[in-house]
């Protein structure tokens, strides 16, 4: 199999993927057509303003069909992950790492952050349906079983075994029946004791199976360079062949059977993982197939990281909040902070929308009240240059609101000052400052202009995973002319 690294949203041209899979035309085709079938590929006409462009906003510009793929489009890719399809391993990186071509320790924490983001969804999304055909991805069930077996063990079944004087249960109907006693002043005494436990089946079907699985799996994902990147143990528990349990169809029909009477949960998604494994033939280099662990939405996590290590206090209901002031008896002490931003009234339903503006995060801390929108953009912005890359009117329009949203609140309680900032994530090894944006209308009625901050990604992600919290002070916010790049 062929690996490669991929810059995410960089523009890449035919011929460049042709080198970098080292493949036909034709086969490079079949690949465009199974990405763009789940939108981590957009192809867009060639032009200057597209090379320049650090984002794809579907909004504003051309997106190719496939049908009219040619040698003057670019090629761009929305996710952020490992990809197998065709052969071919694609290790998507994130686009803020622009000074690296093989970024493995950085896409090794990277993987780490998607998988805490994602675990429960994945899970549920990758086994809710595992007979079907429609949604199946290999790699995750692979990634499922090895990090289950690491957490849980092999699968298990116990049986009863029966003892004479063992240390388990006495069965006292068994021994009164089946053993004779000696009768001494009228008592009866039994020198053989009929007795029961329960042990782990070292032979069960299905526990040699989980191990022979499990052996084949960790094998597959050494041979595709994939353990070292997800940072797992290769496993090797058995000299079992998968042919020796009998055929594909005799497996199935005893996982199933297995399912039908097993009721512990953990033990019914591993028997599921291993029916999808086996029911669809588990071979990462599936020519006609597609395996993916990752997401074409990283903007969703870098907002749930900035959420994490800036504690959000969003959801916090009022009360719980440490006010610069007691709390006013305006406000009910169970609302929250993000139920205080007025929804849109429509007079002719006489009734308030359901959606209103949502911040990204908010931070109440030593008596300052911080607004936060976490943004995933890597802006080029440079001394007398026209800035590019950058967070749109939208953005910063919607920044001040929040500020104004939250006025009356802040007033009446005190705070000695308000911060609005962007966060954007950064390859760098230090907090890098910006700047800040302003617009005079939302100024001059008396709003904070919006500080624009570059958080060194590899730093957040670490707090991220450790469930640390970031230094507010570490991001320089009371500076007022800071410009550090």
């Amino acid at each position: 199999m062929i690996s490669v690294y991929l810059r995410e949203q960089k523009r890449y041209t035919q011929k460049e993927l042709l080198k970098i899979f080292v493949c036909s035309e034709e086969k490079l085709d079949l690949i465009f057509s199974k990405l763009k079938e789940f939108g981590i590929l957009k192809i867009v006409r060639k032009s200057s303003s597209q090379l320049n462009m650090s984002n794809l906003v579907d909004e504003y510009i051309e997106i190719v069909p496939v049908e009219a793929i040619c040698k003057d489009c670019y090629y761009v890719f929305i996710f952020v992950g490992i990809l197998i399809v065709a052969g071919r391993i694609l290790k998507c990186y994130p686009k803020y790492l622009c000074s690296v071509d093989n970024p493995i320790k950085e896409l090794r924490v990277v993987c780490k952050v998607i998988e805490k983001y994602s675990s429960k969804e994945q899970i549920i999304y990758m086994l809710n349906d595992y007979t079907g055909n429609s949604s199946f991805n290999l790699l995750a069930v692979l990634l499922f079983l090895m990090h289950d077996y690491f957490e849980n063990g092999i699968y298990n079944n116990s049986k009863n075994i029966l003892e004479v004087n063992g240390s388990g249960e006495v069965l006292w109907d068994k021994t009164i029946n089946e053993t004779f006693s000696i009768l001494s002043n009228n008592r009866p005494y039994y020198i053989e004791m009929q007795t029961k436990k329960r042990v782990n089946d070292d032979f069960d079907y299905f526990k040699r199976l989980h191990e022979c699985i499990l052996t084949l799996i960790s094998k597959e994902l050494m041979e595709a360079d994939l353990l070292s990147l997800f940072e797992l143990t290769p496993i090797d528990l058995t000299d079992e062949y998968l042919y020796e349990f009998g055929d594909r169809e005799y497996i199935l029909y005893r996982i199933e059977n297995e399912l039908n009477i097993e009721f512990n949960t953990r033990k019914q998604l591993v028997l599921k993982g291993i029916y999808a494994y086996i029911k669809h033939g588990g071979q990462l280099d599936y020519r006609d197939g597609i395996s993916f662990f990752g997401t074409n939405s990283f903007n969703l996590v870098w907002e749930c990281v900035c959420s994490e290590i800036l504690n959000n206090q969003l959801d916090i209901p009022l009360g719980q909040l440490r006010l610069p002031v007691p709390l006013n008896k305006e406000y009910n002490s169970q609302t929250k902070l993000i139920n205080l931003i007025e929804k849109p009234f429509w007079s002719i339903f006489e009734k308030e929308a359901k959606e209103t503006l949502i911040p990204d995060l908010i931070t109440i801390f030593k008596n300052q009240f911080y607004i936060f929108d976490a943004k995933y953009y890597t802006p080029n912005l440079k001394h007398g240059e026209s800035p590019k890359g950058q967070p749109g009117i939208e953005s910063i329009s919607k920044q001040y609101l929040y500020q104004l949203a939250y006025k009356k609140f802040i007033d009446t309680h005190g705070f000695e000052g308000v911060k609005n900032c962007f966060l954007l994530p950064t390859e760098d090894d230090t907090i890098i400052c910006l700047g800040e944006v302003s617009m005079k209308i939302f100024s001059n009625l008396g709003l904070e202009n919006i500080k624009v901050r570059c958080i060194p990604a590899n730093i957040a992600y670490d707090y991220y995973l450790l469930g640390k919290k970031l230094d507010i002070n570490m991001l320089k916010l009371n500076n007022k002319d800071c410009y550090n790049r």
